[in-house]
């Protein structure tokens, strides 16, 4: 299992521009939960990466299958973490 007090994600989505980066955080009671966050990654005129939450018409049904993948990998993370802690306590 990766450090759950890591600043970077612990998982990426990618489906052409859309990106999501799954977070995995602790909460007050030290359980680990996960969330996302969602983004398009462009170059502008300059030819710099930017990025950001807006997404056109053509892009709309790509953001949704990467919430779909998110919230896949989620719960594959989830059982990650039950099988790591099961064999730390055996």
């Amino acid at each position: 299992m990766t450090n759950p007090t890591s600043n970077a994600p612990a998982d990426h989505v990618r489906l052409g521009s859309v990106q999501a980066a799954i977070w995995r955080n602790v909460d007050s009671e030290g359980r680990i939960r996960y969330s996302a966050t969602f983004e398009k990654r462009y170059k502008d005129a300059n030819g710099d990466w930017q990025s950001t939450g807006s997404f056109n018409r053509d892009e709309l049904l790509l953001a949704a299958k990467a919430i779909d993948m998110a919230h896949t990998r989620i719960f594959e993370l989830q059982a990650e973490d039950r099988n790591a802690a099961s064999k730390e306590a055996a």
